[in-house]
């Protein structure tokens, strides 16, 4: 499906999903950012690729990318994206 539409959003946000829940925390973190870098909107991105980033021991990775997660949700108006960022983010401090 990826082959037929390379820049689906959902596509590629469930492949990455399907890494990490596969224990491939590489191939997650590449997903998330490229999906990051296609739709840097898809705000949900942020939020997975910084728990992945934690779980794989990059605690200042993924609080760099939840602080650009926290910018994306203020700038797009997702309050409910925000305050999970937040709450993720807090808790690396």
């Amino acid at each position: 499906m990826l082959t037929q539409n390379p820049t689906d959003n959902f596509l590629l946000y469930a492949l990455a999903n399907e890494y990490k829940n596969a224990g491939d925390l590489t191939q997650a973190i590449a997903g998330y950012r490229h999906l990051m870098s296609v739709n840097p909107d898809y705000v949900a991105s942020y939020y997975h690729c910084g728990q992945t980033l934690e779980a794989a021991g990059d605690a200042k990775a993924a609080a760099a990318t939840y602080d650009t997660g926290i910018e994306v949700a203020r700038r797009i108006g997702d309050m409910h994206a925000l305050s999970e960022l937040q709450g993720v983010r807090d808790l690396l401090d």
